[in-house]
Protein backbone atom coordinates (compact mmCIF):
# COMPACT_ATOMS: atom_id res chain seq x y z
CA UNK A 1 0.00 0.00 0.00
CA UNK A 2 1.37 3.70 -0.92
CA UNK A 3 2.90 5.77 1.94
CA UNK A 4 2.07 3.21 4.65
CA UNK A 5 4.90 3.15 6.69
CA UNK A 6 6.45 -0.98 8.18
CA UNK A 7 8.31 -1.36 11.12
CA UNK A 8 9.01 -3.92 13.70
CA UNK A 9 8.51 -2.67 17.19
CA UNK A 10 9.72 -4.27 20.90
CA UNK A 11 7.08 -4.48 23.26
CA UNK A 12 6.42 -7.26 26.01
CA UNK A 13 8.69 -9.60 24.90
CA UNK A 14 8.01 -9.82 21.43
CA UNK A 15 8.66 -8.36 18.19
CA UNK A 16 5.61 -6.58 16.67
CA UNK A 17 4.95 -5.29 13.15
CA UNK A 18 3.19 -2.42 12.75
CA UNK A 19 2.02 -0.39 9.87
CA UNK A 20 1.08 2.86 10.01
CA UNK A 21 -0.08 6.23 7.94
CA UNK A 22 -0.70 9.58 8.30
CA UNK A 23 -0.57 12.10 11.19
CA UNK A 24 -2.37 13.56 14.33
CA UNK A 25 -4.47 12.30 16.83
CA UNK A 26 -3.92 8.06 16.56
CA UNK A 27 -6.09 5.66 15.60
CA UNK A 28 -5.26 2.41 16.46
CA UNK A 29 -6.89 -0.35 14.27
CA UNK A 30 -6.75 -4.25 16.22
CA UNK A 31 -7.52 -7.05 13.31
CA UNK A 32 -9.42 -9.98 13.91
CA UNK A 33 -9.54 -14.00 12.94
CA UNK A 34 -8.21 -14.72 10.49
CA UNK A 35 -7.38 -11.34 9.73
CA UNK A 36 -4.12 -8.98 9.50
CA UNK A 37 -2.91 -5.49 9.39
CA UNK A 38 -4.07 -5.68 6.06
CA UNK A 39 -8.07 -6.06 6.70
CA UNK A 40 -7.66 -2.15 7.66
CA UNK A 41 -6.29 -1.21 4.26
CA UNK A 42 -9.38 0.99 3.26
CA UNK A 43 -9.35 2.62 6.86
CA UNK A 44 -5.99 3.10 6.91
CA UNK A 45 -6.07 5.27 3.67
CA UNK A 46 -8.87 7.07 4.44
CA UNK A 47 -8.57 8.37 7.78
CA UNK A 48 -4.94 9.16 7.50
CA UNK A 49 -5.86 11.44 4.57
CA UNK A 50 -8.37 13.12 7.04
CA UNK A 51 -5.87 14.01 9.47
CA UNK A 52 -5.49 10.56 11.35
CA UNK A 53 -2.67 8.99 12.40
CA UNK A 54 -3.42 5.59 11.60
CA UNK A 55 -1.40 2.52 13.41
CA UNK A 56 -2.30 -1.20 12.55
CA UNK A 57 -0.38 -3.97 13.93
CA UNK A 58 -0.28 -7.75 13.62
CA UNK A 59 -1.48 -9.06 16.68
CA UNK A 60 0.56 -11.63 18.87
CA UNK A 61 0.61 -15.08 16.79
CA UNK A 62 -0.59 -13.27 12.98
CA UNK A 63 1.80 -12.11 10.08
CA UNK A 64 5.23 -10.72 11.00
CA UNK A 65 4.68 -10.22 14.87
CA UNK A 66 6.30 -12.72 16.59
CA UNK A 67 3.90 -15.96 17.70
CA UNK A 68 5.02 -17.65 20.95
CA UNK A 69 5.12 -21.34 21.39
CA UNK A 70 2.81 -21.67 24.65
CA UNK A 71 -0.54 -21.23 24.19
CA UNK A 72 -1.13 -19.59 27.29
CA UNK A 73 0.66 -16.97 26.22
CA UNK A 74 -2.00 -15.82 24.05
CA UNK A 75 -4.57 -14.32 26.66
CA UNK A 76 -6.46 -11.54 26.63
CA UNK A 77 -3.99 -9.89 29.53
CA UNK A 78 -0.76 -10.31 26.97
CA UNK A 79 -2.87 -8.86 24.14
CA UNK A 80 -3.73 -5.45 26.01
CA UNK A 81 -0.23 -5.77 27.34
CA UNK A 82 0.83 -6.13 23.89
CA UNK A 83 -0.82 -2.74 22.84
CA UNK A 84 -0.26 -0.64 25.47
CA UNK A 85 3.66 -1.03 25.13
CA UNK A 86 3.32 -0.34 21.72
CA UNK A 87 1.57 3.02 22.46
CA UNK A 88 3.65 3.78 25.38
CA UNK A 89 7.06 3.42 22.42
CA UNK A 90 5.26 5.07 19.41
CA UNK A 91 3.03 7.74 21.10
CA UNK A 92 4.78 8.37 24.47
CA UNK A 93 3.36 11.50 24.73
CA UNK A 94 -0.28 10.81 23.66
CA UNK A 95 -2.01 10.14 26.80
CA UNK A 96 -5.16 8.85 24.92
CA UNK A 97 -5.78 7.57 21.70
CA UNK A 98 -8.67 6.15 19.17
CA UNK A 99 -9.29 2.54 18.85
CA UNK A 100 -11.09 0.61 16.56
CA UNK A 101 -11.93 -3.29 16.73
CA UNK A 102 -13.28 -5.89 15.00
CA UNK A 103 -13.86 -9.52 15.98
CA UNK A 104 -11.23 -10.40 18.10
CA UNK A 105 -9.86 -7.04 17.67
CA UNK A 106 -13.16 -5.50 18.60
CA UNK A 107 -13.27 -7.71 22.17
CA UNK A 108 -9.29 -7.03 22.93
CA UNK A 109 -11.02 -3.59 22.49
CA UNK A 110 -13.47 -4.05 24.94
CA UNK A 111 -10.51 -5.66 27.32
CA UNK A 112 -8.87 -2.36 26.66
CA UNK A 113 -11.01 -0.36 28.10
CA UNK A 114 -11.64 -2.32 31.22
CA UNK A 115 -8.42 -2.72 32.01
CA UNK A 116 -7.18 0.80 30.91
CA UNK A 117 -9.59 3.58 30.42
CA UNK A 118 -6.91 6.00 30.61
CA UNK A 119 -5.42 4.58 27.69
CA UNK A 120 -8.81 5.34 25.24
CA UNK A 121 -10.00 8.08 24.36
CA UNK A 122 -13.30 6.64 22.29
CA UNK A 123 -13.39 3.44 20.82
CA UNK A 124 -15.58 2.23 17.34
CA UNK A 125 -16.31 -1.44 17.35
CA UNK A 126 -17.48 -3.43 14.88
CA UNK A 127 -19.45 -7.17 15.15
CA UNK A 128 -18.86 -7.80 18.56
CA UNK A 129 -20.54 -6.04 21.30
CA UNK A 130 -18.97 -6.17 24.72
CA UNK A 131 -20.10 -9.19 25.88
CA UNK A 132 -19.74 -9.10 29.76
CA UNK A 133 -18.25 -11.76 32.23
CA UNK A 134 -21.23 -14.53 33.76
CA UNK A 135 -19.55 -15.86 36.74
CA UNK A 136 -21.83 -19.16 35.91
CA UNK A 137 -20.77 -20.79 33.13
CA UNK A 138 -17.26 -20.66 30.88
CA UNK A 139 -17.87 -19.24 27.31
CA UNK A 140 -16.72 -22.74 25.85
CA UNK A 141 -19.12 -24.88 27.89
CA UNK A 142 -21.90 -22.60 26.87
CA UNK A 143 -21.13 -22.91 23.35
CA UNK A 144 -21.25 -26.16 23.52
CA UNK A 145 -24.11 -26.92 24.98
CA UNK A 146 -26.00 -24.46 22.16
CA UNK A 147 -24.10 -25.71 19.06
CA UNK A 148 -22.44 -28.96 19.61
CA UNK A 149 -18.78 -30.57 19.45
CA UNK A 150 -18.96 -29.39 15.86
CA UNK A 151 -19.65 -25.65 16.56
CA UNK A 152 -15.82 -24.01 15.37
CA UNK A 153 -14.74 -22.44 18.71
CA UNK A 154 -15.11 -26.44 20.46
CA UNK A 155 -13.44 -27.70 17.13
CA UNK A 156 -10.92 -25.32 18.03
CA UNK A 157 -9.95 -26.33 21.58
CA UNK A 158 -7.93 -29.80 20.52
CA UNK A 159 -4.08 -28.79 20.12
CA UNK A 160 -3.00 -29.62 16.90
CA UNK A 161 -6.31 -30.94 15.74
CA UNK A 162 -7.96 -28.70 13.74
CA UNK A 163 -4.41 -27.38 12.43
CA UNK A 164 -3.98 -30.77 10.42
CA UNK A 165 -7.78 -30.69 9.10
CA UNK A 166 -7.07 -27.18 7.70
CA UNK A 167 -3.05 -28.19 6.52
CA UNK A 168 -5.22 -30.66 4.51
CA UNK A 169 -7.54 -27.88 3.04
CA UNK A 170 -4.80 -25.96 2.12
CA UNK A 171 -4.56 -22.27 3.68
CA UNK A 172 -6.09 -20.47 -0.07
CA UNK A 173 -9.35 -22.59 0.98
CA UNK A 174 -9.23 -22.15 4.52
CA UNK A 175 -8.55 -18.23 4.25
CA UNK A 176 -11.55 -17.98 1.26
CA UNK A 177 -13.72 -19.92 3.24
CA UNK A 178 -13.63 -17.56 6.46
CA UNK A 179 -13.69 -14.70 4.76
CA UNK A 180 -16.74 -15.13 2.52
CA UNK A 181 -18.88 -16.51 5.13
CA UNK A 182 -22.40 -14.71 4.64
CA UNK A 183 -24.81 -17.82 6.88
CA UNK A 184 -26.46 -15.60 9.55
CA UNK A 185 -25.77 -18.58 11.86
CA UNK A 186 -22.70 -20.42 13.22
CA UNK A 187 -19.98 -21.52 11.60
CA UNK A 188 -19.93 -25.71 12.10
CA UNK A 189 -16.71 -27.24 11.06
CA UNK A 190 -17.62 -31.09 11.18
CA UNK A 191 -14.99 -33.82 10.15
CA UNK A 192 -14.39 -33.99 6.39
CA UNK A 193 -17.50 -31.64 5.93
CA UNK A 194 -16.04 -27.96 7.32
CA UNK A 195 -18.11 -25.14 6.67
CA UNK A 196 -21.05 -27.47 5.30
CA UNK A 197 -19.36 -28.78 2.61
CA UNK A 198 -16.64 -30.93 1.19
CA UNK A 199 -13.28 -29.45 1.70
CA UNK A 200 -12.52 -29.50 -2.42
CA UNK A 201 -16.02 -27.44 -3.18
CA UNK A 202 -14.86 -24.12 -4.93
CA UNK A 203 -15.04 -20.81 -2.93
CA UNK A 204 -16.40 -17.95 -5.11
CA UNK A 205 -15.11 -14.36 -3.87
CA UNK A 206 -17.64 -11.69 -3.33
CA UNK A 207 -16.81 -8.20 -5.59
CA UNK A 208 -15.22 -6.67 -2.32
CA UNK A 209 -12.42 -9.48 -2.00
CA UNK A 210 -9.48 -10.25 -4.93
CA UNK A 211 -7.65 -13.44 -5.41
CA UNK A 212 -4.27 -10.78 -4.95
CA UNK A 213 -5.85 -10.00 -1.38
CA UNK A 214 -6.66 -13.59 -0.43
CA UNK A 215 -2.95 -14.27 -1.37
CA UNK A 216 -1.51 -11.21 1.10
CA UNK A 217 -3.57 -13.40 3.51
CA UNK A 218 -2.29 -16.77 2.51
CA UNK A 219 1.24 -15.73 2.36
CA UNK A 220 1.53 -14.58 5.85
CA UNK A 221 -0.50 -17.53 7.14
CA UNK A 222 1.91 -19.94 5.86
CA UNK A 223 5.19 -18.17 6.52
CA UNK A 224 3.73 -18.54 10.00
CA UNK A 225 3.58 -21.95 9.76
CA UNK A 226 -0.48 -22.10 9.43
CA UNK A 227 -3.36 -20.69 12.09
CA UNK A 228 -2.02 -21.81 15.57
CA UNK A 229 -1.12 -18.12 16.65
CA UNK A 230 -4.46 -16.84 16.00
CA UNK A 231 -6.33 -20.22 16.86
CA UNK A 232 -4.62 -19.94 20.30
CA UNK A 233 -6.74 -16.67 21.25
CA UNK A 234 -9.54 -19.19 20.97
CA UNK A 235 -7.96 -21.95 23.56
CA UNK A 236 -7.52 -19.06 26.11
CA UNK A 237 -11.20 -18.47 26.31
CA UNK A 238 -11.36 -20.83 29.40
CA UNK A 239 -8.59 -19.62 30.62
CA UNK A 240 -9.78 -15.45 29.98
CA UNK A 241 -13.21 -16.45 31.62
CA UNK A 242 -11.54 -17.44 34.90
CA UNK A 243 -9.25 -14.31 35.16
CA UNK A 244 -11.49 -11.75 34.26
CA UNK A 245 -13.53 -13.00 37.73
CA UNK A 246 -12.47 -9.52 39.30
CA UNK A 247 -14.08 -7.39 36.64
CA UNK A 248 -17.57 -9.63 37.04
CA UNK A 249 -20.11 -6.77 37.08
CA UNK A 250 -17.92 -3.75 35.88
CA UNK A 251 -18.97 -1.61 33.01
CA UNK A 252 -17.21 -0.04 30.61
CA UNK A 253 -16.90 3.66 31.00
CA UNK A 254 -15.18 5.14 27.62
CA UNK A 255 -17.04 6.49 25.04
CA UNK A 256 -18.66 4.19 22.09
CA UNK A 257 -20.06 3.46 19.03
CA UNK A 258 -21.18 -0.02 17.63
CA UNK A 259 -22.00 -0.80 14.24
CA UNK A 260 -22.73 -4.74 13.08
CA UNK A 261 -24.38 -6.06 9.54
CA UNK A 262 -27.38 -7.88 9.67
CA UNK A 263 -26.02 -10.82 8.55
CA UNK A 264 -23.04 -11.08 10.67
CA UNK A 265 -23.01 -14.48 12.34
CA UNK A 266 -22.59 -13.06 15.80
CA UNK A 267 -25.26 -10.50 15.55
CA UNK A 268 -27.46 -14.24 15.17
CA UNK A 269 -26.02 -15.97 18.71
CA UNK A 270 -28.42 -16.67 20.85
CA UNK A 271 -29.99 -13.85 22.61
CA UNK A 272 -27.62 -11.17 21.33
CA UNK A 273 -30.13 -9.03 19.38
CA UNK A 274 -32.37 -8.70 22.49
CA UNK A 275 -28.87 -7.94 24.07
CA UNK A 276 -27.62 -5.37 21.87
CA UNK A 277 -30.91 -3.91 21.31
CA UNK A 278 -32.93 -4.07 24.68
CA UNK A 279 -31.18 -2.32 27.30
CA UNK A 280 -28.58 -4.85 28.08
CA UNK A 281 -25.57 -3.25 25.89
CA UNK A 282 -26.59 0.02 27.20
CA UNK A 283 -26.49 -1.08 30.74
CA UNK A 284 -23.37 -2.45 30.72
CA UNK A 285 -21.67 0.28 28.79
CA UNK A 286 -23.63 3.34 29.78
CA UNK A 287 -21.49 5.38 27.42
CA UNK A 288 -22.76 4.11 24.17
CA UNK A 289 -23.31 6.44 22.36
CA UNK A 290 -24.95 4.36 19.38
CA UNK A 291 -25.78 1.09 17.23
CA UNK A 292 -25.88 0.76 13.64
CA UNK A 293 -26.71 -1.99 12.06
CA UNK A 294 -26.49 -2.20 8.20
CA UNK A 295 -28.22 -4.21 6.18
CA UNK A 296 -27.36 -7.04 3.87
CA UNK A 297 -23.67 -6.96 5.24
CA UNK A 298 -21.56 -9.80 6.71
CA UNK A 299 -18.86 -10.33 9.23
CA UNK A 300 -15.92 -8.40 7.60
CA UNK A 301 -18.22 -5.75 6.87
CA UNK A 302 -15.01 -3.04 6.82
CA UNK A 303 -14.26 -4.83 3.94
CA UNK A 304 -17.40 -5.10 2.24
CA UNK A 305 -18.54 -1.49 2.95
CA UNK A 306 -15.23 0.33 3.50
CA UNK A 307 -16.69 3.45 2.58
CA UNK A 308 -19.75 3.57 4.89
CA UNK A 309 -17.15 1.87 7.47
CA UNK A 310 -15.07 4.81 6.85
CA UNK A 311 -17.87 7.47 6.81
CA UNK A 312 -19.17 6.65 10.88
CA UNK A 313 -15.93 6.26 12.03
CA UNK A 314 -14.59 9.75 10.85
CA UNK A 315 -18.22 11.20 11.67
CA UNK A 316 -17.83 9.49 15.30
CA UNK A 317 -13.71 10.42 15.96
CA UNK A 318 -14.50 14.08 14.77
CA UNK A 319 -15.77 14.82 18.12
CA UNK A 320 -12.73 14.07 20.19
CA UNK A 321 -10.48 16.07 18.33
Amino acid sequence: MEGVEHRVIKVNGINMHVAEKGEGPLILFIHGFPELWYSWRYQIAALSSKGYRAVAPDLRGYGDTDAPDLITSYTCFHIVGDLVQLLNIIAPNEHKVLVVGHDWGAAIAWYMCLFRPDKVKAMFNLSVPFIPHNPQMNPIDGWRAIYGNDYYMCRFQEPGEIEAEFAEMGTETVVKAFLTYRVPGPIMLPKGKPFGHSADTPVALPSWLSEEEVHYYVSKFDNKSGFTGGINYYRNLHRNWELMAPWTGCDVKVAAKFVVGDLDLVYHMPGMKEYIHNGGFKKDVPTLEEVVVMEGVGHFIHMEKPDEINNLIYDFFRQFD
